[in-house]
């Protein structure tokens, strides 16, 4: 749920998108490696910032054994159109410890743990707002809404579906998941320091 109030009827949810993984790979570079992704779709933080983060919080337990959450908050201008698109990412990292892995004779350092990471598009009609306050326009909402902006409405939900399962679709590339596509990328453009045990290297 995005962190400012938008008015129930302004409002249009997509569904929530998830990724969940457990073995190796390196948090820290996880998460530059997705807030690179973030900023190139063009996403800020709410006052316009590369600062997305909202929340962080970290449980260390015995052995140096860490629970970490993450909360990013970003919001983005539709192009040429009255729509405001809001992107909720939630981090849960389980059971994190910092490890070493050899790749090619080298050692890596890595971490080794669970992160369940979810994540969830809104889109806010901003058009509903001007024409709520006007004394004449409020009274044809409902008509502006259903005959006129409702194909734009359809076109920019669909295409921020399909910007989430890029997303998705980055994230099981980046930790070596399976994923189903009709074709098989041979290499990412961003290197993966995801090492999951089974596959190997």
């Amino acid at each position: 749920m995005p962190a400012v109030y938008i008015p129930k009827e302004m409002k249009i949810e997509l569904p929530q998108l998830r990724v969940k993984y457990k073995d190796i790979f390196d948090m820290k570079t996880f998460y530059k490696t997705l807030q690179e992704w973030v900023l190139e779709y063009g996403w800020k933080a709410y006052d316009g910032s590369a600062h997305f983060e909202t929340f962080y919080g970290e449980r260390v337990g015995k052995g140096d054994v860490k629970e970490i959450w993450i909360r990013w908050r970003m919001k983005k201008k539709a192009v040429d159109a009255p729509f405001t698109y809001f992107l909720d990412f939630d981090y849960h990292c389980i059971a994190l410890i910092s490890t070493e892995v050899i790749i090619d004779g080298k050692k890596i350092k890595a971490n080794k743990g669970e992160i369940d990471f979810n994540f969830q598009a809104t889109i806010k009609e901003d058009y509903k707002e001007k024409m709520v306050k006007h004394s004449l326009l409020k009274y044809f909402l409902d008509l502006f809404s259903k005959r006129v902006y409702r194909p734009n409405v359809e076109q920019r939900k669909k295409e921020l579906y399909q910007e989430m399962y890029i997303l998705q679709n980055f994230i099981k590339q980046w930790f070596k998941l399976k994923r189903y596509l009709p074709y098989e990328e041979v290499h990412s453009f961003q290197d993966s320091y995801a090492f999951p045990s089974h596959l190997k290297t």
